[in-house]
This record gives structure tokens, C-alpha cells and sequence, in this order.
């Protein structure tokens, strides 16, 4: 959309082809339907959400950043909210809002959009690019063809890889395609008995070989097949990574970590001291959710009928020691159908950053998911989607 629109500024004819019956069906979803449209943090800061690959983004950044994003769409009548970390929000929290500022932009440039849709092919002959094929068998002329056909996460949304499969078939190398921002599969099975229970406050960190990475402070969920939650996603690629080379991949939970290991023993030691008759399942309540207390006993080998005065000088140890680095092995990470961004896509060796064209196609230009870029959550994805579709579509209608 954005693409579209940059390029219909330029007084180009453009045509929008879209094989869902509505536009935005993926926006819709972003920002669990309140749609992160950007983050408000600095360009540096920025890029390094995009791992090696930011620095591919940094001229798109240069003609269409957050400001100007935020712009667009203010000047447009949607107001918006920074939110904590810096993520960006529409005000209403609702991502249709942003979607329908999209489309009157689209109708006031003229684009002419197709829906239901589908791509097959791009056309071309010796002299070039001269127009795509539709699944029912229609020849669309075009000069210049953008593709903006995201990677294969959440297919449903229509994400289903053509554009990844025509790409290759102009000559373009295609990395291999990962999960992105998606939930963890682990190898304990309580995690099952768990489901539904978030753990606030803590602090993960990840390891594998000689890898290693600590997440800031926040939340994990348990879910039916191991973890999710806001840290979990965000570190989810770089397991993905290192699960490839690495057969021993794991998490190990700080569930205090404003405390040290000393300071926490000596609040089990006075609380014994205090209550010396209290069961250790009661006593834990005041540190664990009531529903996280029997995994944790068990994983300690302490009964939890135990009162605080039996507790042996090694089990209290071995306590503190699961409330600061309680451990789960990672067997891998659930399907790429279900993460949130595909990772991988047309190498970017072979797009000009300064245009998103293709170095191999003349006329042929990429823009968001389906290049091998992708970031943490907060907003740094959609934002890249929208640079490189504003630069895509400028530069095809002026190059």
C-alpha cells in the first residue's frame, strides 16, 4: 500500500494487486489488532533492532523514517501515542484505523486496486519487464513491478511465498527461510500442566555452545507446547540460529532478579527463622505463582508438605538457586507458519538499498518482508515495511 501510494505521488499510473477480498489483512493483525506502526527511538538504536542486515535499511531511513511515518499519518487526521519502549500506537488502538487511513490515500492518488487477485508470474522478454500474469490467466502491461509479497509467516493472511518463488526464478538467491518472533517448544512436559501462567518480572537468559544472550526485564507465558511471551519472542530468532548448529539449546528463568542469590537466601533463612512450622509449599507463596509452586518443588526434590524447620541446609540452596536460573531445554521452535515474521528472503546483496531494485532485473523492486530483513518486536518491522515500499515506489516511478 504504502508502495502504491509513494509511487502514485509521482503522477504514475499504478495498480495495487492484492489476492485477499480485503487490503491489510496482515496489518489488521499487528499489535495483537492495535497495529505497533513504528517505534519513536533514534535511527542508531534503530537499526541495530535488525541485527547484521540494519544497515541495508539506513537509506530507506533517510527518506521515510518514524517522523515522517508519523507525519503521514497525523496529517492525516489518525492521532497517535508513544507507549512505553518507545513503541507507537494509534490513539483509537485500533488497527483498522490505520488501515483506512491507507486506503482513502490509495483512492485519493488513483491507484487502481485489483482485489482477489492472484500473482503467477512476472512477464518479461529480452527487452525487459513488460508486465505480470494472473492465476486466471490475465496479462497485466507494467513497466516497473514491485513485489511486496512478505515472506510465509501466517500463510492465511495470504503470505504464501510466490513472490519469494518468482524472485528465484529472475536469478535471485533466496536465504533460507526461518522463524521469526515465535514461541519456544520445550523439552520438559509440565510446561504443558502450566499452560496459561505468565511469570511477570523476571529475567531470561539464553545459551547454546558458546552462545549466550539476557533479556531485559518482563514476562514469559507457558504455553501447551513450552514458552511465549515478550522476551521469548524477542529472542526467538537467534535460537532459531543457534539451534541449527547446537543440539543442547536452553533458557534459564531469573524469577528474582532484583535480588541476589545471598539476599534471597536470607530471606528463606528468616522466614524459617519466623514461621519454623509453616509447610514450604505455604511459605513459597509469598515468592511463586500458587500454580508454579509443585513444578518448582519437584525440580528442587522437596516434598511440599515439608515443614520450613526439616528443610536441609542443600535443599535451601538448591531453592535460591532455581529461583535465580531455573532451567528449561529448548527442543526447537514451533513452525514458521506460525511466527510472526519470516526470517531470511531475497538476499540483499542483490537490491540496491538506495532504490530496492533488483541488481539482477532492471525494473524489478522489492519491498518489506520478503527481503531477508526482519527485527525484534516494537514496531521495527512495520517500520521497515513502510521505508522500503515508500522508497520502492518512489524510485520506480522516477528512476
Amino acid at each position: 500500500m504504502m508502495a502504491a501510494i509513494s509511487a502514485a505521488s509521482h503522477s504514475q499510473d499504478v495498480t495495487l494487486i492484492e489476492k485477499n477480498p480485503i487490503l491489510g489483512k496482515k496489518l489488521l493483525l499487528s499489535g495483537k489488532g492495535r497495529c505497533n506502526l513504528t517505534n519513536a527511538c533514534e535511527i542508531d538504536p534503530f537499526l541495530k533492532r535488525f541485527f547484521e542486515n540494519g544497515q541495508f535499511l539506513r537509506d530507506a531511513f533517510r527518506q521515510f523514517f518514524n517522523t515522517e511515518l508519523m507525519d503521514f499519518f497525523q496529517s492525516r487526521g489518525l492521532k497517535l501515542v508513544t507507549e512505553r519502549q518507545m513503541r507507537v500506537f494509534p490513539l483509537e488502538g485500533r488497527s483498522d484505523a490505520v488501515l483506512e487511513v491507507l486506503k482513502k490515500e490509495l483512492q485519493a492518488r488513483a491507484v487502481q486496486v485489483m482485489l482477489r487477485a492472484s500473482l503467477k508470474d512476472i512477464a518479461a522478454d529480452t527487452a525487459g519487464i513488460n508486465g505480470i500474469w494472473l492465476e486466471n490467466g490475465r496479462h497485466l502491461p507494467a513497466e516497473k513491478v514491485i513485489l511486496a509479497t512478505g515472506g510465509v509467516s501466517y500463510a492465511f493472511t495470504g503470505s504464501t511465498g510466490e513472490g519469494l518463488r518468482i524472485a528465484e526464478k529472475f536469478g535471485h538467491t533466496i536465504v533460507p527461510l526461518r522463524p521469526g518472533l515465535v514461541p519456544l517448544c520445550t523439552k520438559q512436559q509440565f510446561c504443558r500442566f502450566l499452560e496459561g501462567l505468565s511469570l511477570r518480572n523476571i529475567r531470561l537468559t539464553f545459551g547454546a555452545g558458546k552462545h549466550k544472550a539476557v533479556s531485559d526485564i518482563g514476562e514469559l507465558l507457558f504455553t501447551s507446547f513450552g514458552v511465549s511471551g515478550p522476551l521469548v519472542i524477542t529472542h526467538s530468532g537467534r535460537i532459531a540460529d543457534w539451534s541449527i548448529e547446537h543440539k543442547d539449546t536452553w533458557l534459564e528463568i531469573d524469577m528474582k532478579p532484583a535480588l541476589s542469590f545471598e539476599q534471597l537466601d536470607a530471606r528463606f533463612l528468616r522466614e524459617f527463622k519466623e514461621f519454623p512450622r509453616r509447610s514450604i509449599k505455604n511459605m513459597l507463596k509469598s515468592m511463586l505463582p500458587q500454580k508454579f509452586i509443585p513444578v518448582f518443588l519437584d525440580a528442587a526434590c522437596v516434598l511440599a508438605d515439608t515443614r520450613v524447620s526439616h528443610i536441609k541446609h542443600q535443599e535451601r540452596r538448591k531453592m535460591v538457586t532455581l529461583l535465580k536460573a531455573f532451567h528449561l531445554d529448548i527442543a526447537s521452535t514451533r513452525p514458521i507458519e506460525e511466527a510472526m515474521v519470516t526470517r531470511g528472503g531475497v538476499s540483499l546483496k542483490e537490491i540496491n538499498p538506495r532504490t530496492m531494485e533488483s541488481r539482477l532485473c532492471k525494473n524489478l523492486y522489492f519491498a518489506g518482508e520478503i527481503m531477508d530483513i526482519d527485527a525484534d518486536t516494537g514496531g521495527f518491522n512495520l517500520q521497515a515495511a513502510f521505508s522500503t515500499g515508500f522508497l520502492a515506489g518512489k524510485s520506480a516511478a522516477l528512476n
